[in-house]
């Protein structure tokens, strides 16, 4: 299928998204469209997928012209639409997920749960995986829910296939999978448009672009020409320059693990963090790291070992408990586990200190909270119209400034940061980054969980390798490279 996007303009009220956008696409062929958070990728996308109208312009697919006013006739079409927030239900099981909307039935219109079943099985035998399609939706986590959705577009056979941050919450092999998958995909004559904020990622599979900049169309090309900084500069506008691991003073450990386990899953793990540094854990999906550090933050519970915090045990049995010791937490899955939705951009920014600042035992200090939110979201550069805005509102590298804001209100004398750049664009990445390493300076003690090992070597000045629960070693700054972290990451010692 080849696909011709002409002159696409849309406007939201005042506020113009897309101003005269072309893009185009072959069939076989692997593009990437990038762009900062905002730039008008997820609008164009949408329009193509019949989610929303265009207000100008014309769609052509192999050579006719196309609109389509629904998601459905965009996929009867054959277009298959990857969203970046997940259009899963977690009370139906993976097959009937699957199914959603082209449901089989047998000849008295019953549903036909075996075929259905029986189809899902030969989809994941094609990619390889080893899942069961009556498991709960539910009971995956974020990484498989990916995978799923992916499936879906597989069964569907389609001839253009959209990818919206597909690997965001994947490991390295399961995201190697994908692109086994794209590649299958792309030497059968289907189209992928494939949007994401890893370059790394982009420069391994696509063989041209397009960059978005404000709405606006400002690059496009092979990839073979071009590199990664490249790509970034078009997307920002200027050249990126990457600033320094942090190098300021480390003072005193400020919290110690001795040999903590939770008996399932991670086991014996032992490390310290000082004041002013920051220490990077990485791995890949099932080491144990986020699980090991919600117990540190009072959300789940320790069989075993001991936790110091300024050299004195602590038992953190509530994440209350753990924000009064001066431990933050900002969680991974950022759109699942960190913002709440229907809370404002104040608010969502003044959670963590909201039980503290108080008049009195029934009123809270608002002008208190008002006037700290405001000296963070100057400090973080947090770009917002209104306070009281939805958080949604929001782009992903401003929604992740405010979760930042929330703990840093707090004061923490440690703060743990899971997956702190998950889904937001290389500019708002490097603002995070100095923003982490500006902590550091100020002496807070930081621990970034990541599993990009480019991002523990860019801000980290130890990192431990977890295993299987099991912490494989500790690289010193000098050892801190993608072979020995993946090496360590994947069971291999010395």
């Amino acid at each position: 299928m080849n696909l011709e996007m002409k002159d696409i303009s849309k406007s939201f009220g005042s506020n113009l998204v897309l101003d005269g956008v072309d893009f185009s696409l072959e069939g076989g062929e692997i593009k990437a469209l990038l762009g900062e958070n905002g730039a008008g990728k997820s609008t164009l996308m949408n329009i193509l997928g019949g989610v929303i109208d265009a207000n100008g312009g014309q769609i052509f697919l192999d050579g006719k012209n196309v609109s389509f006013s629904t998601p459905k006739e965009s996929l009867e079409a054959g277009i298959a639409f990857i969203h970046q927030e997940l259009n899963l239900i977690n009370d139906l099981a993976i097959y009937e997920n699957l199914f959603i909307g082209r449901e089989l039935r047998k000849p008295n219109r019953l549903l036909d749960h075996d075929a259905m079943i029986k189809a899902t099985e030969e989809v994941f035998r094609r990619m390889e995986l080893d899942l069961d399609p009556r498991t709960m939706v539910r009971d995956l986590d974020a990484s498989y829910k990916q995978i799923v959705e992916i499936s879906r577009a597989m069964l569907m056979n389609a001839r253009l296939v959209i990818m919206d941050e597909p690997t965001t919450s994947l490991t390295d092999p399961e995201i190697e999978r994908v692109f086994a998958m794209m590649q299958t995909l792309s030497r059968q004559g289907v189209g992928i448009i494939f949007i994401s904020h890893k370059l790394n990622e982009v420069m391994t599979i696509c063989h041209s672009y397009t960059v978005l900049r404000d709405g606006k169309m400002v690059a496009s090309g092979l990839v073979k020409d071009v590199t990664s900084s490249k790509l970034a500069s078009f997307m920002v506008g200027h050249d990126v320059v990457e600033g320094k691991r942090a190098e300021g003073h480390i003072g005193k450990v400020v919290m110690e693990g001795c040999s903590l386990s939770d008996g399932r899953h991670f086991n014996d793990i032992s490390f310290n963090v000082h004041e002013g540094e920051v220490v990077g854990f990485t791995g890949l999906l099932g080491d144990g790291r986020s699980e090991l550090f919600q117990a540190v933050f009072g959300a789940q519970k320790f069989t075993s070992g001991q936790l110091f915090l300024d050299g004195q045990e602590v038992h953190v049995k509530t994440t209350s408990q753990a924000v009064r010791l001066g431990i933050g937490y900002v969680p991974r899955n950022r759109k699942e586990n960190g913002i709440i939705k229907d809370m404002s951009i104040f608010e969502n920014g003044s959670l963590a200190t909201m039980s503290t600042r108080k008049k009195n035992l029934v009123f809270l200090d608002e002008n208190r909270l008002e006037e700290e939110f405001k000296a963070q979201r100057k400090a973080l550069s947090i770009k917002m119209d209104n306070e009281d805005d939805p958080i949604t509102s929001l782009s992903g590298g401003n929604q992740q400034k405010v979760i930042l804001a929330r703990w840093l209100s707090a004061g923490p004398k440690v703060l743990i940061l899971d997956n702190p750049t998950q889904g937001v664009d290389v500019g708002a990445k490097e603002e995070i980054y100095e923003i982490i390493l500006s902590l550091a300076r100020s002496g807070v003690a930081v621990v970034v969980l990541s599993s990009e090992a480019q991002e523990v070597m860019r801000v980290a000045s130890r990192c431990y390798v977890m295993y299987h629960g099991r912490i494989m070693d500790c690289l010193s700054s000098d050892d801190m490279n993608e072979k020995n972290i993946m090496r360590l990451a994947t069971g291999v010692e010395e």
